[in-house]
């Protein structure tokens, strides 16, 4: 008994020594300069299409194309975050609100679509924001009542319907898919932005061969909903999902609405998977059911765990590699698959929390670790 009591001081040493580790340094840091270092962390993100690194630039892939698909997956795996990470809930299927995002923006501003009337994009996304969170709540309402792999299931399912659908349907036109989507702005870059490498002046602001444009969009993007996501996680809604994620009947014993806060979660995930759909495919110009299987989905979902599920840094982290990786090393292009299924297997053996897992996420996982051994 002394030498389990012994074991799990030790642990518990240690657990306080990873905490108060880089956080608190950085806590500990005077506010000016970490207002100063996230300052110049934004400006060198933003600077990073003309910087030309050896290190990390893609030479069989336009650099910032690659940045772009970066942006659109961190954005994805923040949406995915608030499901997953923080009120836990496993959705296998959050390719559907991603798609559902694409092709309202498609439908409803393409003039190839269906659609007499055609929208211009700053009217298109945020009725696809809110057709997402519709389809969201729609989703769950009938089914947040089961846990677990049931839920999984049903999530599952709701992914290969959108799939199905789109591409069987008219009002999508099928496999041949929309051309046309509409694209943020028509405006030209103005002169004063011709000293930036890569931009023209006079050349369109949008378009598919100068991603720049669509990089900065993305990219601004991120950090609004990042900010807003970290709102809602220090509110009173963000402790309810934390509540529900570590033991929902405590929470719902403990007076917490847990329906209600699992709806919200499924409808601002739902949100943030549709406005990424819809910046994706209009950089794309192009949109049809081939781009919305069911692997990509879950691939999401292990870029979430790997990064650290429940911080946001973690999943942007994991988000990037899964982003980034493919295209840097594409001579490796035939073993992708296997590579990431075995650093799957190694993260979840070595390192369940993932590579920058929350604090929180990070003690209740240990604790259940030290419970199992106590219990043997």
């Amino acid at each position: 008994m002394m030498a389990v009591l012994d074991s799990a001081r030790k642990a518990d040493e240690g657990r306080v020594r990873a905490v108060t580790g880089l956080r608190d340094r950085w806590a500990n840091l005077p506010y000016g300069w970490r207002i100063s270092v996230l300052f110049a962390f934004i400006i060198f993100l933003y600077a990073l299409p003309g910087l030309e690194i050896p290190l990390i630039s893609t030479p069989d892939t336009d650099f910032t194309s690659v940045l772009f698909l970066c942006a659109v997956y961190v954005l994805v795996a923040v949406g995915l975050n608030v499901v997953i990470g923080l009120a836990g809930l496993l959705d296998l299927g959050y390719i559907g609100f991603y798609a559902v995002g694409a092709y309202t923006v498609a439908i409803l501003g393409s003039p190839n679509s269906p659609v007499v009337i055609q929208f211009p994009w700053v009217v298109c996304v945020p009725i696809a924001i809110a057709v997402t969170m519709v389809s969201g709540v729609i989703l769950g309402w009938p089914t947040l009542r089961l846990r677990g792999d049931y839920l999984a299931i049903v999530t599952l399912g709701f992914g290969e319907i959108i799939r199905v659908f789109a591409l069987n349907s008219d009002i999508t036109n099928g496999n041949r898919g929309i051309t046309g989507v509409p694209v943020p702005s028509e405006g030209t870059w103005p002169e004063w932005m011709d000293w930036f490498p890569g931009i023209t002046a006079g050349r369109p602001i949008f378009s598919v061969s100068n991603v720049i444009g669509f990089y900065w969009l993305a990219l601004t993007l991120v950090f609004i909903c990042m900010l807003g996501v970290r709102r809602l996680e220090r509110s009173r809604v963000g402790r309810s999902w934390l509540a529900i994620r570590e033991d929902e009947d405590a929470a719902e014993v403990m007076g917490v609405p847990t329906f209600k806060y699992k709806l919200w979660a499924f409808a601002i995930g739902a949100a943030l998977g549709g406005l990424s759909g819809a910046l994706f495919f209009s950089k794309q110009t192009f949109i049809n059911a081939q781009g919305f299987d069911l692997f990509t989905s879950i691939l999401w979902v292990a870029a979430v765990v790997i990064g650290g599920a429940g911080n946001q840094l973690g999943v942007a982290l994991g988000a990037i590699l899964l982003a980034y990786l493919p295209e840097r090393f594409r001579e490796f292009a035939d073993y992708r698959l296997l590579i990431f299924g075995v650093a799957l297997i190694v993260m979840t053996i070595f390192r369940p929390q993932g590579l920058l897992p929350s604090r929180r996420r990070k003690v209740e996982l240990e604790d259940r670790a030290k419970e199992g051994a106590v219990g043997e």
